[in-house]
């Protein structure tokens, strides 16, 4: 019998305290039955904005992997002709580059859906993790849940809200510099370069933080569920170590330490830009509702920044087709445009989650209600088919 999920919140008692106890995620899967809103389309067009392309992909992941690889360079030569200006700036530039390495490449790699060549997915993808210290493995359990369940905390956790929009100094001067000491919060991920080997290493002897954080608490639920999978996260954690002590090993032997600076802590450098544009996905927005039109965001960005960050401005068209190759997200949102809410620009997302913040500390409850235009629907006559509601080969085996 299936559950509303109204009344499935109510069973589980969930409530927006942090020190909340979740049920383990296999009776939040028997227990969760979300039925997502999906914008009607033409099956015939459907299918062509789901084809893959080796040429395509080739352009993304090449043509990132090729804009690392120019600013690095800048990077080596003004080091060797000590142009210490100039290095300033091209390091700036390959840590803006680099920063969409951790999180923004692996993310849609990790859904199989670049390239129409399945092992070149899995290239790239180990590629773009192994520079940015990105654990594909944890990573593609949390995102199965978080595309299964968005933004309902007993089954995601990948985002959990309330999220604080930060704009504090110390926080900005980090990211227009080194992340060195931002710490895992409510969202997956590692957080700065010293928290981010911590946990690197404490994942390559099996073991997680504390569950008073959030995240850990996220990643340790995501072991006990998928253990197979938590095996290849340890491996994984170990062959980083190994290949990131070897670039600082081949640094000291050669007497080139730019090397670490290109190769290993670039991702932790100048992430400003990479920071503004992934924060809006869903930050201040209702959660534990079935339209993806209500609990995520698209954006309006310049078409470079868009290329950075694998055309995942276009969040709510990414959700409700998650087959759709990232390089056609813009073609589906002017096929659906209609029943979409309008885009924001990138400050008015961010107005838009201050202001929500600052709402929030007098009404914890408090979640934008994001408006519809008058020809948006509500409801859909019949269930999306097994394509229209694929999230690609982001599935691992436990939860394919």
């Amino acid at each position: 019998m299936q559950i509303r999920i109204e009344e499935t919140v109510k069973l589980l008692a969930i409530d927006r305290d942090d020190n909340m106890n979740y049920p383990p995620l296999s009776e939040a899967r028997d227990a969760l039955n979300v039925q997502w809103y999906r914008s009607a389309m033409e099956p015939h067009r459907f299918r062509e904005l789901s084809k893959r392309s080796n040429l395509q992909g080739w352009i993304q992941a090449g043509g990132h992997l090729a804009l690392f690889m120019s600013t690095g360079t800048s990077v080596y030569f003004a080091y060797a002709a000590e142009a210490w200006l100039l290095f300033v700036l091209a390091t700036f530039c390959h840590g803006t580059i680099s920063s969409f390495f951790r999180g923004t490449a692996p993310h849609e790699l990790g859904h199989g859906t670049v390239f129409e060549t399945k092992w070149l997915n899995k290239l790239f993808l180990y590629l773009f993790s192994l520079l940015s210290w990105w654990n594909p493995f944890d990573y593609a359990s949390s995102h199965t849940y978080h595309h299964r369940y968005t933004l309902h905390p007993e089954g995601d956790r990948e985002n959990l809200l309330p999220l604080h929009p930060k704009i504090g100094k110390t926080f900005l001067l980090q990211l227009f510099t080194i992340n060195l000491f931002t710490l895992p919060g409510r969202t997956f991920g590692k957080g700065g370069l010293v928290s981010t080997l911590w946990v690197t290493v404490l994942d390559a002897v099996g073991k997680t933080g504390s569950n008073d954080i959030p995240s850990n608490e996220w990643l340790n639920a995501l072991h006990e569920d998928q253990p197979d999978q938590h095996k290849k996260s340890i491996r994984w954690s170990r062959i980083q170590l190994a290949f990131h002590t070897f670039i600082i090993l081949i640094s000291i032997v050669s007497g080139l330490w730019v090397l670490p600076l290109i190769f290993t802590f670039c991702s932790f450098i100048a992430n400003w830009l990479s920071y503004f544009v992934a924060l809006p996905q869903h930050c201040g927005l209702q959660e534990n509702v079935s339209d993806f039109r209500k609990s995520t965001r698209s954006l309006k960005l310049p078409k470079f920044v868009e290329f950075l960050y694998w055309h995942m401005n276009w969040h709510i068209e990414h959700h409700m087709y998650a087959g759709v190759p990232c390089y056609n997200l813009r073609k589906l949102h002017l096929e659906l445009k209609d029943d979409m809410p309008t885009p924001r620009t990138l400050f008015g997302a961010w107005q838009e989650m201050l202001d929500t913040w600052q709402r929030q500390q007098t009404d914890a409850n408090y979640q934008y209600n994001t408006p519809l235009p008058s020809t948006a629907r509500t409801e859909r006559k019949r269930r999306s088919d097994v394509l229209e509601s694929s999230i690609g080969d982001l599935a691992p085996d436990g939860l394919a």
